[in-house]
C-alpha cells in the first residue's frame, strides 16, 4: 500500500490545466477532460482525452498513465479527472481496470470521484480480485443456486 499524503486540490488544478477542448479534425476532438496522477515517488503526471468518431480515442487517465509509464513508474498513489468545465469525474470502468492492472499496489490507489470524496480503487472495483465463487459471498436466501453443465 502506498502511504503518502496527497494534495488532491493540487492534482485537480494540474488536471484542469490540461483540460481545454480543441477540435483536431471533423472526426476528432481532444482535451475535453484532463487527468493528473501522483506516483508513489511523488511525481505528478498528466494527460488529456482524445475523442474520435470511430471510438479509437482514449480517456485522460490513460494518457496520464502512459506519461507515468514512459518514466518507468507503475505505482499510482492518487488520481483525478476533471472536465474542461472544472467538474471532477470518476474514472470509467476501462480506466479503473487499467489502473489496477498496471501494478498490483494500485489496488489501493486513492481516487477523487467528486468534490472532497476520495475512495480507494478497491471500492470502485470490489470484485476484481475474486477468483473463486466462494470469494463473492453467499447465495441469496430463497434463490436457486446456479447449476452449470458438467458439474
Amino acid at each position: 500500500m502506498i502511504d503518502m499524503e496527497i494534495d488532491f486540490r493540487a492534482l485537480a488544478i494540474a488536471a484542469r490545466a490540461v483540460a481545454d477542448e480543441m477540435a483536431c479534425s471533423g472526426d476528432c476532438k481532444a482535451g475535453g477532460v484532463g487527468a493528473a496522477l501522483v506516483s508513489a515517488t511523488g511525481i505528478i503526471y498528466t494527460g488529456l482525452c482524445i475523442d474520435t468518431g470511430s471510438s479509437l480515442g482514449f480517456c485522460a487517465e490513460h494518457a496520464a498513465i502512459a506519461d507515468m509509464l514512459k518514466h518507468r513508474e507503475t505505482q499510482i498513489a492518487g488520481i483525478v479527472a476533471v472536465s474542461c468545465e472544472g467538474n471532477i469525474l470518476p474514472p470509467c470502468g476501462r480506466c479503473r481496470e487499467l489502473i489496477r492492472q498496471v501494478d498490483p499496489a494500485n489496488w489501493h490507489t486513492r481516487v477523487l470521484v467528486a468534490e472532497n470524496v476520495v475512495v480507494p480503487l478497491s471500492e470502485l472495483l470490489p470484485y476484481s480480485q475474486a477468483s473463486e465463487p466462494s470469494q463473492l459471498g453467499a447465495s441469496i436466501p430463497g434463490e436457486p443456486s446456479c447449476v452449470y453443465p458438467g458439474t
